[in-house]
């Protein structure tokens, strides 16, 4: 039996929460058009950093005997403006512009923003494991929702968020895609 093991990021996995946040855009037309033709170098640097979206410090890495296998990546909504500042910072840096995205997430959430499981690994419960894990630290942040967004056809995502009590909120729409907001109580 293999152990699934969850942590806390530290910055020198930047490069594997990249990977992480790439698995899960699952775009690479829409990573360009954002972050440059060298985008996971770009994402990186954001994960790298402190304050961003995608900084390590707002995310856990699964670990499946010692190996990254999965992360997710979630921040507090009532910090999404500072957060996507600093993250727009970096990616006009290297592409000369600030990208322009409607709000995602608001105050009263922890939005989930990216949770990937790497193909080895994949069926296995990580990304059980990493959704549990991610309430039960913010509910010790103190906040009483995690919120995300699924694709209105991404029946397999649905049933994995409902499985661990995750329930509608509202449609939304972003960057162009029917989307259902879903939130789970901490608590």
């Amino acid at each position: 039996m293999e152990k699934i093991t969850i942590r806390q990021a530290v910055p020198e996995d930047a490069n594997f929460i990249a990977q992480v946040v790439c698995t899960a855009i699952a775009s690479e037309e829409g990573l360009r058009s954002y972050c440059g033709e060298e985008y996971p170098k770009v994402i990186a640097q954001i994960a790298e950093a402190q304050g961003t979206q995608y900084s390590w410090e707002n995310a856990l890495i699964a670990e499946v005997d010692g190996k990254p296998a999965g992360g997710i990546v979630a921040y507090d909504g009532a910090l999404l403006h500072p957060l996507r500042s600093k993250t727009w910072d970096i990616i006009e840096q290297h592409t000369g512009k600030r990208p322009n995205i409607a709000d995602e997430t608001a105050a009263g959430e922890c939005y989930l923003d990216s949770l990937a499981v790497m193909p080895a690994f994949r069926n296995k419960g990580i990304a059980k494991a990493l959704l549990l894990a991610l309430s039960e630290k913010v509910a010790k942040m103190g906040i009483d929702y995690v919120g995300l967004l699924v694709d209105a056809d991404n029946e397999k995502g649905q049933s994995l968020y409902k499985s661990v009590g995750f329930t509608y909120v509202n449609d939304s729409d972003f960057l162009g895609h029917k989307m259902y907001h879903l939130q789970r109580k901490t608590s």
